[in-house]
């Protein structure tokens, strides 16, 4: 039997925010006013887009870093460092490679100072449980990947966890390896056979969240708030193509293609000349692709997105990064969970590459102001250059240092494209000599 919610949650998350320094010296809010609460008995799914902040709320629950505003408790008191009860699983499978199968699975054991022999059976029955019976003595290199993902399971179950913490757990892996993980540990779970009173899940798969998750909780970005919790009603096992599977994975595409309302210049943090909207690096042949296909039958011009997801293999955060891009561009538009191709993204489709490349272009000068800012900048010199610095320097008054650089990237390599101007890797400087 699983263990019922009691009145007093494991965790207790109220008016959580989190934030961090930029080079400017400024903060950049990863999270911001965020509740939660897990009792025993649930699996609990965080889910939202990469950048909204939920490994952060995880590593917060673990005890790894600390909130800057708010509290964060377990069962009852202030979490200060990683609290007893609470194991995590990571997205690698972080092992150590000199370790045997079964010396990995007893490190958590030997920290708390377990008896050898306890220690021992403890990590042999955790071993076969998880399905790995008669490799305790292989290492790590000897192991697939999803055999390696079951040893990291088990060194977290085999301390006996009040609380299970998994980060993206099954991104890693294969599809079919993820199925078969993912179905094993529901199986186990609804046994009652796994060592532990409830389990939070961080992932941006919006299917794995509805197969596995008794509650749901959607993060919104930059900052990450919970923009919605929602409880999950079906029984286990859980059917794909069931309708009411389907309506749930369809309302939370449509809850994370919302679009916020709009925000004056200086509340939305990006500046008078607009060059703080940060860019995901995304490929202009996957943006060519996904155009392509839009304008094709069956789609003619609009697609729901679990659908297109499920057609073109995407997860859930490739084709939303890939939709906000065009999006941005003015190539295509968002709206409750569907794509749809604006008219220059049906002109687009129908081109020959040069005349791409010059839609391309205008739809870059017309909606990144970044780009235009480059352009302005090297016109404006006698030499027609400028170091990559300049622009850097500009884009992390705004953003973290790795945000600073996938915008970069970004504005880079689609400048390349529409050939507005080129780059030198080497000196790291714009030009607007003919791009190579």
């Amino acid at each position: 039997m699983l263990d019922q919610p009691s009145k007093v949650p494991l965790i207790d998350i109220a008016k959580v925010s989190r934030s961090f320094k930029k080079g400017s010296g400024s903060d950049v809010v990863v999270l911001d006013d965020v509740d939660l609460a897990i009792s025993g008995g649930e699996i609990v799914g965080l889910l939202g887009r990469s950048g909204s902040g939920k490994s952060t709320l995880l590593r917060i629950i673990a005890g790894l870093i600390e909130p800057s505003a708010g509290k964060a408790l377990w069962r009852g008191e202030p979490i200060d460092g990683p609290p007893p009860g609470i194991s995590m699983v990571f997205q690698s499978f972080a092992l150590f490679p000199w370790l045997t199968v079964l010396q990995n699975v007893e490190l958590g054991l030997e920290a708390q100072r377990v008896e050898r022999a306890e220690r021992r059976e403890r990590a042999l029955a955790a071993i076969d449980l998880i399905g790995l019976g008669g490799f305790e003595n292989a290492y790590p290199k000897e192991l697939s990947g999803g055999m390696r993902q079951r040893v990291g399971f088990a060194r977290a179950l085999v301390v006996h966890p009040d609380l299970l913490l998994m980060d993206e757990p099954f991104s890693a892996l294969d599809v079919l390896t993820a199925e078969t993980l993912r179905t094993d540990m529901i199986d186990l779970w609804m046994e009652g056979r796994l060592p532990i009173k409830s389990v939070l899940i961080v992932t941006h798969n919006i299917e794995e969240a509805v197969l596995m998750c008794d509650r749901i909780l959607v993060f919104s970005s930059n900052p990450g708030r919970v923009a919605r919790e929602l409880k999950v009603d079906l029984p286990h096992p859980r059917n794909r193509l069931d309708p009411a599977f389907r309506q749930l994975v369809e309302t939370i595409y449509a809850l994370m293609t919302k679009r916020p309302e709009p925000l004056l210049p200086a509340a939305a943090g990006v500046g008078e000349s607009g060059v703080g909207m940060s860019l995901n690096a995304v490929s202009t042949n996957l943006m060519a692709g996904l155009i392509e296909a839009l304008a094709g039958p069956p789609y003619d011009g609009r697609a729901d997105l679990p659908d297109l997801a499920g057609a073109l293999q995407l997860e859930a955060d490739e084709l939303f990064h890939l939709g906000e891009t065009l999006q941005l561009l003015g190539l295509a538009s968002l709206s409750e969970g569907d794509i749809l191709l604006t008219e220059a993204g049906k002109r687009f489709a129908g081109l020959e590459t040069d005349e791409r490349k010059k839609l391309f272009a205008g739809q870059l000068i017309a909606h990144v102001p970044l780009i235009g800012l480059i352009l302005r900048v090297l016109n404006e010199r006698p030499s027609h250059a400028a170091p990559a610095a300049r622009f850097r320097n500009e884009l992390e008054d705004h953003m973290s240092e790795s945000y600073a650089e996938e915008t970069l990237e970004a504005a880079i390599a689609w400048s390349r494209y529409a050939e507005l101007f080129s780059y030198d890797e080497q000196s790291e400087t714009f030009s607007l000599e003919e791009a190579e």
